[in-house]
């Protein structure tokens, strides 16, 4: 098949994606009401509006990050929305220790556990791959190894409860983008993981659903600072993109995209003409605009 019959197809078959992604969803606020969730990486962007999302839904909330200045506001403004509670553990997730004790920690507060919402990321660099094979095996500690971590120890409570684990990825992790080899390198990780766990869990009849949620150039503090003008696209809001990934949780959805256009709609290209994907991706850089690497 010709470059330009694959592009054809693949046009044809995005359209079919977006007319059904279109429709409504079913999701209801009340679907949290009462249920007790468990955070990370909630101090700031994505992760903190998740905790406002589900503050004014209801929730029991149990956050973590770093800080933990910022992690008592994010909990004050919690119970503020109406949250059913909201409590805070700091720490960081370079440790499996802390990792289990966060688990252990939403078990002595709720007696259970409903949802755990893996959001927390390790410190990289945005640039060419400099050859630092620790650095890599470092951030597969913080960005994968403890989200396996957390879900083995929350497990026995979301069995019980039929729950669900959502786990924060990236169009990285499906498509290699440039000056993202660490981070890219985790999130494909991820989906290795979670997406192999799920298949187990149908086989074994395990009611607890795994949502990978595939998210694009966001506009956090973070995120805006560090690619500084590479990446032309715009960042999409932060508090849309929470409560897209929360409400693909609750629906129990194998799979969210957002936004959309920016991550599913790349992907159906990504098999039927892979040199063109690349070409529209370089496009959307430039590299004038990189910083030099500290």
């Amino acid at each position: 098949m010709s470059l330009l019959s694959k592009v054809s197809v693949a046009l044809l078959a995005i359209l079919l994606a977006y007319y059904l992604y279109s429709g409504n969803d079913g999701f209801e606020p009340s679907m949290l009401k009462g249920k007790k969730v468990i955070v990370t990486g909630a101090s700031s962007g994505i992760g903190e509006q998740m905790a406002y999302h589900l503050a004014q839904m209801g929730s029991h909330i149990l956050i973590t990050a770093r800080t933990e200045e910022k992690l008592k506001k994010v909990v004050e403004k919690c119970v503020k929305l109406g949250a059913a509670s909201a409590h805070y553990i700091p720490g960081s997730m370079d440790n499996m220790t802390f990792a289990k004790q966060v688990v252990q920690e939403g078990k002595r507060l709720f007696s259970g556990l409903d949802m755990l919402i893996l959001n927390h990321i390790g410190y990289t660099y945005f640039n060419y791959f400099d050859g630092d094979v620790d650095h890599v095996r470092n951030l597969l500690e913080i960005n994968v190894l403890s989200y396996a971590t957390m879900t083995v120890e929350a497990l026995p409570m979301l069995k019980k409860s039929n729950g669900n684990v959502v786990v924060v990825s990236s169009f990285a992790g499906k498509v290699g983008l440039p000056f993202t080899v660490p981070y890219s390198t985790t999130k494909f990780a991820l989906d290795g993981f979670f997406s192999s766990l799920r298949m187990e869990f149908k086989q074994q009849k395990t009611n607890v659903s795994v949502t990978l949620c595939v998210i694009s150039y966001i506009d956090t503090d973070s995120a805006v600072n560090t690619v500084s003008g590479v990446i032309q696209q715009p960042a999409a809001p932060k508090e849309e993109c929470a409560l897209e990934i929360i409400k693909g949780g609750a629906l129990r959805k194998r799979e969210v995209y957002y936004q959309y256009q920016a991550t599913k709609i790349p992907l159906l290209l990504r098999d039927w003409a892979p040199e063109f994907l690349e070409n529209l991706v370089l496009m959307n850089y430039d590299v004038t605009k990189l910083k030099q690497k500290q």
